[in-house]
């Protein structure tokens, strides 16, 4: 096994809670609460889950857009959270992100050619003409036309704004790019193009993505491996064809229940989850799913599960996980 390119171990985000005129703190949202995995070089692990489960959390506090409240982070066996402010900008080179909303993540006062100029000129890659010829270069690199570089962002779809986004991070030659959501806010047509984008320049360029994402079907397609994640932790990680294969979580076979199948002929039971997402201010005792899982039991609700290893490679956090793939509204998916 390599070494891992990122190791996060027991990351937390606690946001306090504030009220009254002193501004007191009366309790915590925990958005990210004890999470650990991984990433090898050249490797693509999908982040997923709901809305509110701390996936983007998690992607801005490896970055240090967010101060984290305890863990580790490291990049290449660098510790990153106890970086000086000079270390951390060289670090800036080598780990990117791409935002979720590409109508709000490009500054609207300036053109395309100045955007990805700036970040050339901040970390001293190259200044005039060589600037504008690696300008040039990555705009072709995303599937834009060099003059593109003349524009501004509000003359552009959202399609090829976010092209303009990924070009952005990829103007320093960045060694992992954190990829928030790249494609939520876009079409279904226009999500294939930059999937496939993705990918592509992924293979070409030997990047390593830690890709969020809240859809499944999405992920399926460009991870190698895969991360669930519920009210913020860990719930199953797993290699993409083992965990839509054999998945060893009852949340995870909830999702995965979800995705809509395209042949009329394979109907799948959708598997309605009771309740809503817990607080993340209160969450429940033991496990956190419990409260809406259709294989509860006591023990559930008094003990927290550990994420453990149940078959090589393919981790869980639930105490039995060795029985979800006989459970009889797992096997009602499958059929």
């Amino acid at each position: 096994m390599a070494e891992p390119l990122l190791r996060v171990e027991n990351l937390v985000k606690h946001f306090p809670i504030r009220r009254g005129l002193m501004s007191r703190v009366v309790g915590h949202v925990r958005a990210v609460d004890g999470v650990t995995f991984d990433v090898a070089p050249g490797e693509v692990l999908g982040l997923v889950g709901e809305s509110g489960c701390g996936k983007t959390t998690t992607g801005r506090c490896i970055l240090r857009l967010i101060e984290s409240t305890s863990g580790s982070v490291r990049f290449d066996g660098r510790e990153v959270t106890t970086m000086g402010k000079r270390e951390l900008r060289a670090l800036r080179r080598e780990m990117q992100i791409v935002f979720q909303d590409p109508y709000s993540s490009l500054n609207p006062r300036l053109t395309v050619g100045s955007m990805l100029t700036e970040a050339l000129t901040i970390h001293r890659l190259a200044r005039g003409a060589a600037a504008r010829e690696r300008v040039a270069e990555l705009l072709r690199l995303v599937g834009l036309h060099p003059d593109h570089a003349r524009r501004y962002p509000h003359e552009f779809s959202g399609g090829q704004r976010q092209r303009i986004g990924v070009a952005r991070a990829l103007a320093v030659n960045p060694r992992l790019i954190v990829a928030d959501e790249p494609v939520s806010a876009l079409d279904v047509s226009i999500q294939a193009q930059i999937i496939n984008l993705l990918r592509d320049l992924q293979r070409r360029m030997g990047l390593t993505y830690l890709f969020v994402a809240h859809d499944l079907s999405v992920v399926e397609h460009i991870s190698d491996r895969v991360a669930v994640m519920y009210l913020g932790r860990i719930a199953e990680l797993a290699s993409s064809e083992a965990l839509y294969r054999e998945p060893a979580h009852p949340y995870t076979v909830s999702l995965l229940s979800a995705i809509p199948v395209p042949d009329p002929a394979r109907r799948r039971k959708r598997i309605v989850l009771k309740g809503d997402v817990p607080s993340p201010a209160r969450p429940p005792s033991g496990c956190r799913f419990h409260p809406r899982c259709f294989m509860a039991r006591p023990l559930c609700s008094e003990q927290e599960p550990l994420l453990r290893e149940v078959r090589p490679g393919h981790w869980s956090a639930c105490h039995f996980a060795e029985d979800v793939a006989s459970n009889p509204v797992t096997q009602a998916q499958s059929s």
